[in-house]
């Protein structure tokens, strides 16, 4: 039996382990990346290990998401990050440079490497070929010190792409059609592969946007062949070097096969708050709009800034829209202004934003109350914009342009042919804002302004743990509810205790002093708890408040990873109908915790007082024998410096 290009990759990094779909493995880290908004922690965390220098071929931090600085934190941190990578051998993408995920795919991906992100969207490299997989930071600053990253075997659901696009059909559509097909949480513990002859087609910025919004699948990656496609951007960008033909085998096995026909795509839209509610434009065509914002590390490549750009051409933007777009990258920026389309956007009455991740975020240009906004972005989450009341739509950026125009969203098909943009055969390439790590450690001096406060660890796990219930939450609870990311609260991701009172407040805004009064204790969820960003920021809070466990029908990957990391017990109810009986400030305990989380690695459920309602029931801790060690000792950190 041949193997797939993801099972290829991870053949050729596998440390230890083996590779059985559900059996964790440990691979070797090629590359790693970090943004301002993880990035800081995550060198904090890098520092406490304790190695003075990166062991990876390439580790890189970008600052891409706290660029707003109406205070002294964020260019604080920045300074912090840019100190803190120059001493340990780490190159720091300076503000301005570009959303990480379209640099990174411009300059530093490699096919067939591993790059492991503190950001939920690094499976964007997965268009040239990458395995690419977002993470906590503490897992990224493990991965840095030379350490192993380790999964469970994913199984490997093939997506087959036939005939081509119609027009004003877009990569856009794709990914949205793939998660109409599977939801937010079809792709947990399943890496995406592309394949079928649609992908000829497509370019890399195309395929990139596909597999950054892999992540709103749940899918641990998203990957596509490294082809001549592959080979033809990589040449643009003047490292044909580093291409390599990465193909799978004509006998590989999958464990699932969908397959889309691209001729009868059309263009869809995903509607308020999951960007699974997909629906075609045509369903919602004529709908009011206040606001547009092009750009995000989904729909920011050159490619398609040109598209909008020859949209906007010799128009005006309606009145009543605000039009804002942000180039995704310093490349594509002066690009844009040498060819004329910049000058086009603006004149059309486009604000130009700079490279950064901007409206995505909620950092900036939050819409008014009870505005529609058409976004380009992979999000749509409830008040991810900062503006509660708003309704976000998810669209293609040709979808978004034309509705800067008419005021309204419209069918593209209705406002005339779609413009034909050709990949250039060379892009403007200056890495003037790269900047090099110190050769010399000792010459560098880590700088730390006042807003870096220490985080929290956590202390080895207890023979009882505990404690009431403190919230009890519905389904796809997402990591911008547990850990607000607004453009106030970003800059405190260095300020954990700062943080921490924001814990949970859009779910339940008494969470944080409830759990302070009762001394931390249990949160519990439903399914698909902690989708959306790899922020450990989301474990980091709840630990700070003295959360001791997490109680769900279901765990996001990498939410679960991080409260493991951290030391907190990711918990689910054998019988999801146990759920319904959890009332707030239950008293629950754990007795016997360490033996029964050890017996746990077996598949012995963890059994659960319920002292307020004077019964047991039943929880499973999937974890291995290595997590089990982690929670005993109280997270990644204590048990990596105990293993050192």
């Amino acid at each position: 039996m041949g193997f797939t290009i993801s099972q290829k990759i991870l053949r050729d990094h596998l440390l230890s382990g083996e590779m059985t779909v559900g059996s964790e493995i440990s691979i070797r880290i090629d590359q790693t990346l970090t943004q301002d908004s993880t990035g800081t922690m995550a060198y904090l965390q890098f520092e406490a290990i304790g190695v003075p220098r990166v062991k990876t071929k390439l580790s890189i931090a970008y600052i891409d998401h706290n660029t707003i600085q109406s205070g002294f934190e964020n260019a604080d941190d920045h300074k912090y990050i840019q100190t803190v990578t120059k001493k340990h051998g780490i190159r720091f993408s300076r503000p301005g440079n570009g959303v990480c995920h379209q640099v990174h795919i411009e300059r530093f991906g490699v096919p067939g490497q591993t790059l492991l992100g503190s950001d939920s969207h690094t499976p964007t490299c997965g268009g040239i070929g990458m395995l690419a997989i977002g993470a906590g930071g503490l897992d990224v600053a493990v991965a840095m010190g030379g350490g192993p990253y380790y999964l469970s075997v994913p199984k490997i659901c093939k997506v087959v792409l036939e005939g081509s696009l119609a027009p004003w059909a877009t990569a856009k559509d794709i990914i949205l059609e793939v998660l109409r097909i599977l939801s937010v949480k079809g792709g947990v513990g399943k890496i995406v592969e592309y394949a079928g002859s649609g992908l000829a087609e497509l370019s890399v910025p195309e395929r990139a946007t596909i597999t950054n919004m892999g992540a709103e699948l749940g899918a641990t990656t998203s990957i596509f062949p490294s082809d001549e496609v592959t080979k033809a951007f990589l040449a643009a960008q003047g490292r044909e070097e580093d291409w390599i033909s990465l193909l799978p085998d004509e006998d590989a096995s999958y464990d699932e096969v969908i397959t889309i026909d691209l001729s009868v795509l059309k263009p869809l839209a995903a509607k308020p708050h999951m960007p699974d509610n997909v629906v075609s434009v045509t369903e919602i065509a004529g709908l009011q709009v206040d606001q547009v914002c092009i750009g995000s590390c989904t729909n920011s490549s050159l490619m398609d800034m040109l598209k909008v750009a020859a949209i906007l051409k010799g128009k005006t933007v309606h009145p009543d829209v605000s039009l804002v777009i942000a180039p995704g990258s310093k490349q594509v920026f002066s690009m844009l202004a040498q060819s004329g389309a910049l000058a086009d956007m603006i004149s059309a009455g486009a604000r130009i934003l700079e490279c950064a991740c901007g409206p995505c975020i909620g950092m900036g240009q939050s819409p008014r109350t009870n505005a529609v906004s058409l976004r380009t972005n992979n999000r749509n989450f409830y008040a991810r914009s900062g503006t509660a009341s708003a309704s976000v739509y998810l669209v293609s950026p040709e979808v978004a342009a034309v509705a800067a125009i008419t005021g309204v969203v419209t069918d593209p098909a209705s406002y005339g042919p779609p413009p034909v943009i050709q990949m250039p055969s060379s892009f403007t390439v200056n890495d003037n804002l790269i900047v090099m790590p110190a050769e010399n450690a000792d010459e560098v001096d880590v700088i730390r302004g006042p807003n870096i406060k220490p985080f929290p660890v956590n202390v080895p796990l207890t023979a009882s743990v505990s404690g009431k219930i403190l919230v009890v939450l519905g389904d796809n609870i997402t990591t911008d509810h547990i850990m607000p990311s607004n453009a106030k609260l970003l800059p405190y991701r260095s300020n954990v205790p700062y943080l921490a009172d924001y814990c949970l407040t859009p779910s339940d805004p008494a969470f944080p002093a409830r759990a302070k009064e009762y001394g931390g204790g249990f949160i519990v969820g439903g399914s698909n708890y902690g989708q959306g960003s790899s922020r450990e920021h989301a474990a980091l809070a709840p630990l700070q408040l003295g959360v001791k466990g997490v109680i769900t029908i279901s765990f996001a990957r990498i939410h679960m990873a991080n409260l493991i990391n951290n030391g907190i017990l990711p918990l689910t109810f054998t019988d999801p109908s146990d759920y319904d009986r959890m009332n707030l400030l239950d008293q629950l305990e754990i007795a016997d915790a360490r033996e029964q989380i050890m017996d746990a690695v077996s598949g012995q459920p963890v059994s659960i007082i319920n002292h307020t309602q004077g019964y047991s029931f039943d929880v499973a801790c999937s974890i291995s024998d290595r997590q089990a060690q982690i929670l005993l000792a109280g997270g990644l950190l204590n048990f990596t410096r105990q293993h050192a």
